[in-house]
């Protein structure tokens, strides 16, 4: 028998193989909805079973005893966040230590990203205690949203004023930086008004993938618990089905690496600089990664407590694991 699930994801590159059928599973029918802006809550949601979620959003229904969702951990989106701060070209800032004391925008406070960008500055002394935060939407063709979740303190923590683009109160110097990990339309113009804080960003994620020895994982795949009652084997099945995807569309961007004419170039300097597991998904492989983040969450004060990756990936962590996996051989 066959089963079939609704999965919503955004555009990521690498599902392409997912999405087109060129990876699939005779268990397992992945029918893909593309979304732009992720699934506040899978468990509530009629029309998934599956779905792209926040990790932070996901380590928050933990800690409130929500069970209706069951975290795999494969995490859909990962990337260094060094590159994710921007300023503008005249700006006297260069390093992220120039930061403390300075007026920062973020998109949403407890971001999966901007919390692992926080984690960088923090790195660096420079706590959340040490700069003044606005919380808002990164140009005007973004929606005007609560994007400080209850998390607002007058004085260190707060909206937009006015609500206004960050791109433009940083342009106008009410702002010094902005973490973003999408850059605005016109950054990568030569004309841009903006840059990175760090002009080599690449040589600082190294340095901080030597050290910690992970990429940073923002989005992982979250499943309706009551889906993952009726199929245990589905959560394997699935992850299975999205690293394969991986895979394929690695092989074939190695291949067709015409798309910009350095692309070639810089597959070789990532497998220079990368091991070629750095995206391996699992609990295991991503133990200390999920360790550091949900001591981040705690840290920076969006959980009460610091969650431990067993209670995060019950399932995955439990001594029933090896039976599930043999259940979807």
């Amino acid at each position: 028998m066959t089963v079939t699930i609704r999965l919503a994801l955004r555009d990521w590159d690498y599902m392409t193989p997912l999405v087109l059928g060129d990876v699939s599973s005779p268990r397992l029918d992945v029918k893909v909805d593309r979304v732009a802006t992720l699934i506040s809550h899978v468990g509530k949601d009629e029309a998934h079973d599956a779905a792209e979620m926040s990790f932070s959003r996901y380590a928050q229904l933990r800690a409130d005893g929500d069970d209706t969702v069951i975290g795999i951990p494969n995490f859909i989106m990962r990337g260094f966040r060094h590159r994710c701060i921007i300023t503008t070209k005249d700006s006297p800032i260069t390093e992220l230590s120039q930061l403390a004391g300075k007026r920062i925008g973020v998109t949403g406070w407890r971001d999966s990203g901007n919390t692992w960008t926080r984690a960088a500055l923090r790195r660096e002394d420079v706590s959340v205690e040490d700069a003044m935060w606005f919380a808002g939407r990164l140009t005007e063709a973004h929606p005007i949203t609560d994007r400080l979740d209850g998390f607002g303190r007058t004085g260190r923590i707060e909206a937009a004023p006015g609500e206004r683009p960050m791109v433009d109160l940083l342009k106008e110097g009410a702002l010094d930086a902005v973490f973003t990990p999408f850059m605005p339309e016109g950054f990568f113009d030569r004309d841009s008004p903006f840059r990175q804080v760090l002009a080599d960003f690449r040589l600082a994620e190294r340095l901080y993938f030597k050290d910690v020895g992970y990429v940073p994982g923002m989005h992982l795949i979250g499943i309706k618990a009551t889906v993952a009652a009726q199929y245990p084997w589905l959560l394997e099945e699935l992850s299975a089905l999205i690293d394969e995807s991986k895979r394929v569309w690695t092989v074939r961007r190695r291949k067709y690496a015409d798309t910009t004419p350095w692309i070639f170039d810089e597959l070789l300097k990532v497998s220079a600089d990368l091991p070629p597991d750095w995206d391996e998904s699992g609990l295991d492989a991503n133990r200390a990664m999920i360790s550091d983040f949900a001591r981040e969450l705690h840290e920076q004060g969006i959980l009460p407590r610091a969650l431990t990756p067993a209670e995060l990936f019950p399932l995955q962590a439990s001594s029933d694991r090896p039976q599930l996996a043999a259940a979807g051989s």
